[in-house]
């Protein structure tokens, strides 16, 4: 069952150029937002941060890939029924560079520098940070997927310089950017990829003070890209998809990170499940998929179940990515999957969501236990990549919708419940919503158990937020 759900300002169809969401940001910002619609709950207070590529260019020339723009954190300071904006550039030696040179001086996940074969060969793409931010232990990161986190002041978000806690985190080792937070323990656990003759995957969990601790390595069977990790009590949960990177063509400089990967349909997709406190991983594999974000994983009796947004391959939304300043981003052919593994590793795989969607998310205290919502940015017929948020429940299969109307582009939802002990779903989801006809955006507050009604709250800021990919709340409040 869906529910359809009334649209907030839909603006004319003749109005929409919504791909501006792609213009570069130049200016850094920080105001106390004076056009607020609605009223900021009482007990809202916090700080979401949001991190995404905001500028796409340099001098001049457009990067060729959304991956490759440099990164922007946006602070969205929430306090006494206000909000603050304030948005950073993380000075990256990327970011330093190129604009310093005010030209294309680096490669990238998708751009090869200007100079051919021999400018391009053993020269790693650069650091860009734009992926995704979190704050632990008092240190609020910058992530990305190849490298070292950025550490940026929590409040002035300035950048502090590349991290890599306290020296743990070796040269040659990344630090993933969708690192999962266990709430049972303060814990976050995350991971990296480590190439050579055999390509690792090495996990890593840093305590409540921010140590970190080395885990397992684990082999992969080939040179392979992997975006995110998932959760259980005794678990580390990995899903490999069969995306094969040709590391020859990458090293000797013949093609970009993103041209040296191909999907084998051939190959099966395998789950492995990385024991937390040691001992062999478990591998089960099945049909061949592709994804980008977990939601959500935990145990069922000796089954292990997670939920996963699944791509039917790779191609669409390669092309997809690479041509996003005109693309109809119809790439996003896309379903909230539920696997189970079972203890023989027999993996069973479940469709609960079947419409394009992406940005899965759920109260984050269930993290590693069983949830009943996930809560996502969904995306409709027509030429736009995600115009709704959307509620699904699985305890009953019905899902519920929250449309904003054409040219509108809706962020990834972050759930924040009313108080500490509240039930799951009885908080608010706040996301960020691009206007294509004001072309500017807004911080939407939405009742996470009543989609139906109109926004709490809106602080429509005075310019539009290049589109991002992953944020966090804390309930620290910013100063």
């Amino acid at each position: 069952m869906t529910v359809q759900v009334a649209r907030d300002k839909q603006k004319p169809a003749g109005e929409q150029d919504w791909h501006r969401i792609f213009d570069t940001l130049p200016d850094e910002h920080d105001y106390v937002v004076d056009e607020i619609e609605g009223r900021i709950p009482d007990a809202l207070t916090g700080t979401l941060y949001r991190n995404g590529p905001a500028k796409n260019e340099v001098g001049g020339k457009p990067y060729a890939h959304l991956f490759d723009g440099d990164a922007m954190l946006s602070q969205f300071t929430i306090a006494d029924r206000g909000v603050r904006y304030r948005n950073r550039y993380v000075r990256t030696t990327h970011y330093l560079k190129e604009r310093n040179a005010d030209k294309p001086l680096m490669r990238g996940y998708g751009q090869q520098r200007p100079g051919g074969i021999l400018t391009n060969a053993f020269r790693q793409p650069g650091n860009v940070a734009n992926i995704s931010v979190t704050y632990h232990s008092d240190n609020l990161l910058a992530l990305w997927e190849g490298g070292k986190p950025w550490r940026l002041d929590p409040d002035s978000m300035d950048t502090i310089g590349e991290y890599d806690f306290d020296g743990e985190l070796k040269s040659g080792y990344a630090y993933s950017a969708h690192p999962t937070w266990d709430p049972a323990t303060g814990e976050l656990f995350n991971f990296g990829i480590q190439y050579g003759p055999r390509t690792k995957l090495r996990t890593y969990r840093i305590d409540r003070s921010g140590k970190l601790h080395h885990l397992q390595k684990v082999d992969l069977p080939f040179a392979t890209l992997n975006h995110d990790c998932a959760l259980t009590r005794r678990y580390m949960v990995f899903v490999i998809d069969p995306l094969v990177l040709k590391l020859p063509r990458f090293l000797l400089g013949l093609d970009s990170l993103d041209g040296a990967i191909r999907f084998d349909e051939k190959r099966p997709t395998q789950v492995i499940l990385v024991p937390r406190d040691g001992g062999k991983p478990r591998i089960a594999e099945t049909e061949a998929f592709f994804h980008y974000h977990f939601n959500n994983a935990y145990e069922d009796g000796d089954d292990v179940v997670l939920d996963l947004v699944r791509y039917p391959d790779y191609d669409n939304i390669h092309r997809t990515l690479r041509k996003f300043r005109d693309s109809a981003f119809d790439g996003i052919e896309t379903k909230l999957s539920r696997v189970r593994v079972t203890p023989s590793d027999e993996v069973q795989i479940e469709d609960v969501y079947e419409e394009a969607c992406e940005f899965p998310q759920h109260d984050w205290r269930l993290t590693a236990s069983e949830h009943r919502y996930c809560y996502m940015a969904g995306r409709e017929v027509g030429d736009q990549p995600f115009g709704s948020i959307i509620k699904v429940d699985h305890r009953t299969g019905a899902s519920e919708r929250h449309d904003f109307g054409a040219g509108e582009v809706v962020g990834e939802p972050i759930f924040v419940p009313r108080r500490a002990d509240a039930a799951e779903d009885d908080g608010w989801l706040l996301s960020v919503v691009y206007s294509a006809a004001e072309h500017r955006s807004r911080l939407v507050v939405l009742d996470a158990r009543d989609l139906a009604s109109d926004p709490i709250a809106v602080a429509h800021l005075r310019h539009h937020v290049p589109l991002g990919f992953h944020g966090t709340f804390t309930q620290r409040v910013a100063a």
